[in-house]
């Protein structure tokens, strides 16, 4: 249970969290002033009445006790004097009660004041802080339309990229096919004349004989008429020959 106590004990209140807004004005300095001198004279003033007030009623006794004129007067100038005093403190404590609603408007005038300006300070902060937002959402803005532009850039950049080197490609692949034809067709031609060459060089050589190299070398002799018609005689008679 003590335990309890001294936790509700620490709790504070919510008027207690945000203390009250302190301000100052001339006004209010002025009235505080006034009050303070007026509480003064108030307390003196009290002390003169109450002075004034046990000599009034000693005063009072004593010409009830001699019952003389001059004791009699004496009372009743005491009584006056008190009653002067007492009324001298009711004024002066009506003056401070004026005094302490002077300065209680003061503050509220004050703290009004103090309040607008908290307010306007606070009203200037939220603003600052709108404005700071405002401008990093548009920055943020601004960079994502900046970042959707590069992207759209890069795309159109890749795609002309691609359609190039696609061109390139068909351009490379078709002088490729070009290069291989001509190089097929070449390769053709070759085989063509090296079949042609490897033929020729399979045709066996004529062997040259001696008495073939001697009657080469020997100058030609002029046939003689005679014997070249007896080899024309024997060329007709050797187609009778045969029919028999």
């Amino acid at each position: 249970m003590a335990k309890v106590k001294a936790k509700a004990k620490t709790k504070r209140s919510p008027a207690a969290k945000k203390p009250a807004v302190t301000a100052t004005s001339p006004a209010l300095e002025k009235a505080q002033g006034v009050l303070s001198k007026l509480t003064k004279d108030s307390t003196a003033a009290a002390k003169i009445a109450a002075a004034s007030s046990k000599k009034a009623a000693a005063a009072t006794k004593a010409a009830a006790k001699a019952k003389t004129a001059v004791s009699k007067k004496a009372a009743t100038a005491a009584k006056a004097a008190a009653k002067k005093a007492a009324a001298k403190a009711a004024a002066i404590n009506a003056k401070v009660r004026a005094a302490k609603a002077r300065v209680k408007a003061a503050e509220a005038v004050a703290q009004a004041a103090a309040k607008k300006i908290a307010d306007a300070e606070k009203a200037q902060a939220a603003l600052d802080k709108a404005v700071k937002a405002f401008a990093a959402n548009f920055k943020k803005k601004q960079a994502k339309v900046a970042a959707a532009k590069a992207a759209k850039a890069a795309k159109k950049a890749a795609t002309k990229a691609r359609a190039e080197a696609k061109k390139a490609a068909a351009k490379e692949k078709a002088a490729a096919k070009k290069a291989a034809v001509k190089a097929k067709a070449a390769a053709k031609k070759a085989a063509a004349k090296a079949k042609a060459a490897a033929k020729k060089a399979k045709k066996p050589k004529k062997k040259v004989t001696k008495r073939a190299a001697a009657k080469k070398a020997a100058p030609k002799k002029v046939a003689k008429a005679k014997p070249a018609a007896k080899k024309k005689a024997a060329a007709k008679k050797a187609p009778a020959k045969k029919k028999a």
